[in-house]
């Protein structure tokens, strides 16, 4: 537990980052690796709570754009959430992790409803939790969702899980000269627009002074790394 730099993370997973290549739908060899990713931080004393998103069931400005209401679109969103929540509490608890899935909506009998109190006395239990269904309400995103929950939980520090190394000035799988930023301010990030998430989720932080990490998922030992000080990624403060 000494080796610890932060005891406490919330770690924003998108939902594409549970689909592989596919970018569709759910890779039980990916929800594995992620499993045994966060074991390694359980083993050093770790609380790790988890927002995930559904962007790879579900995506409901897509439809909005065609015509569909959009808090009908939120909500099916939302609820893609819980099942990315379900099947990644799976591939935890089959890996030993004591998990519990929590939903911003009420859904008794599959999944518990979200109470920060209870969440914070899971996770000083030893439980991985997830949350689920964003925020509970219609056009915010699961990244603010993401920020609401560290906040809440009182975590000392928000993980983002990216395909790329950390912030760039442009798209780095687009652009292969594009400047990697080792350290950003929240105001850098929201002036300049990064697209690294969505400015009432970088305010949100900045004004409950929550730092963040941007990192690669698929890098080995990525999450293990930054809970124990290392400089991997991007840090936003």
């Amino acid at each position: 537990m000494s080796e610890l730099m932060y005891k406490r993370v919330l770690v924003k997973f998108s939902g594409e980052s549970v689909a592989g290549e596919d970018e569709h739908g759910i890779d039980p060899a990916i929800l594995d690796q992620m499993a045994q990713s966060v074991k390694t931080c359980k083993n050093l004393g770790a609380q790790i709570g988890v927002v995930i998103g559904g962007g790879n069931l579900f995506r409901g400005e897509k439809l909005n754009q065609a015509g569909m209401d959009r808090v009908a679109g939120d909500h099916m969103g939302m609820l893609a959430t819980v099942m990315n929540g379900i099947a990644f509490r799976d591939a935890l608890e089959r890996s030993g992790i004591k998990t519990r899935v929590m939903s911003a909506i009420a859904m008794p009998g599959v999944v518990e409803h979200y109470d920060r109190r209870l969440a914070i006395q899971l996770l000083n239990d030893g439980f991985f939790v997830i949350f689920t269904a964003g925020t509970g309400n219609p056009f915010f995103t699961t990244d603010t969702a993401g920020c609401l929950r560290a906040i809440e939980t009182q975590s000392e520090i928000m993980l983002k899980a990216t395909r790329v190394d950390g912030v760039y000035d442009s798209d780095p799988e687009i652009n292969p000269d594009a400047v990697f930023y080792e350290e950003l301010s929240f105001n850098d990030a929201i002036t300049k627009n990064l697209k690294v998430m969505d400015a009432t989720a970088l305010t949100l932080a900045r004004d409950h002074a929550l730092p963040m990490k941007v990192f690669n998922v698929n890098k080995e030992n990525a999450l293990k790394d930054i809970i124990c000080g290392k400089n991997v990624g991007t840090l936003i403060s």
